[in-house]
């Protein structure tokens, strides 16, 4: 079961909050301060413009990763096409390279395809990169780019991300653009520094965001069992939308639809999708179970409730 998790009573929430005192008595002012502010919602920045909710539909996102044989997703794919899921979700699974073409040809048109990554160009000699033409031709709608296990395994960095984006969404190919910060960065109260640092590749590329999902992924709840609270999440996506209002424009602020990945599951999802500023989830190991990846598609109806 996914955990939310503890971080050190010098920390609350996004920004170093605490150092180390002189004395006795400071210390324990400051860790009282900071046992605060983690006990109730984590506040927003001092001057902070609070954003407006999105406006966008609610999106579930399934990134497969590196799984799966042909029987398995075989299985999967008669789990997804006999699923009931709500009708107000856009709903996408993305399969590995060599299954897309299987999964387009016995997947539900309910449910669109993405690649897990592509090349930041036109094909050609390029070994073992797949191009967003070739994506296009066999069908895909969207693409997945940024994944912290891309940056943070295979090297890849902000700018050439962010080329990457533009040069999909050039060839009609949609973008989900993943952005998160690692622990120690959390803890260094950098979070908000790497997600804008992150969002600035994309947008100094990007001309149009009307085609762009925005995933927040951070990267020590990825596949470790652990999950930001709901108050962690939604003041990160509240900072992104508030990114987008004062760098790009207010209208793409509430159209973009900025989800969360990072060990979500159908015990976590209702909570998360409570949050006003959660359009809804990338989801990896939980989207290779058809029933518990349909309990979250349908976690919008927390989303009705709530708002």
């Amino acid at each position: 079961m996914a955990v939310a998790i503890s971080l050190a009573p010098r920390f609350s929430g996004l920004r170093l909050a605490c150092e180390r005192a002189p004395s006795l008595s400071s210390v324990l002012f400051l860790h009282r301060a900071c046992f605060q502010r983690r006990l109730f919602s984590t506040p927003r920045a001092p001057g902070r413009v609070v954003a407006m909710a999105g406006t966008g539909k609610f999106f579930v996102g399934g990134n497969w990763k590196c799984n799966g044989t042909k029987d398995s997703i075989s299985k999967l794919v008669a789990d997804l096409n006999g699923g009931k899921m709500e009708s107000d979700v856009d709903v996408v699974v993305a399969p590995p390279f060599v299954y897309i073409d299987q999964v387009k040809n016995s997947l539900t048109d309910r449910i669109e395809i993405s690649a897990q990554n592509c090349w930041v160009g036109k094909g050609g000699a390029f070994t073992g990169e797949i191009s967003a033409e070739q994506l296009i031709d066999m069908g895909c709608q969207w693409v997945i780019l940024g994944h912290s296990e891309r940056r943070h395994i295979i090297g890849e960095a902000d700018k050439f991300i962010g080329k990457k984006a533009a040069y999909a969404l050039s060839q009609n190919l949609k973008v989900i653009a993943c952005i998160g910060e690692k622990l120690e960065e959390r803890e260094a109260g950098k979070t908000f520094d790497v997600c804008f640092q992150q969002m600035k590749a994309f947008a100094d590329s990007i001309t149009s965001w009307e085609d762009v999902v925005i995933a927040y992924e951070p990267v020590w709840a990825i596949g470790t069992g652990k999950v930001a609270t709901p108050e962690q999440a939604q003041e990160v996506h509240g900072a992104v939308r508030d990114w987008l209002k004062k760098n790009i424009s207010e209208e793409v602020a509430s159209s973009t639809r900025i989800i969360y990945g990072g060990s979500v599951n159908g015990s976590n999802c209702s909570e998360l999708a409570k949050q006003e500023d959660i359009d809804g989830f990338l989801v990896g190991g939980a989207s290779l179970k058809g029933p518990e990846f349909g309990t979250i598609v349908n976690s919008v109806t927390s989303k009705k409730v709530a708002a």
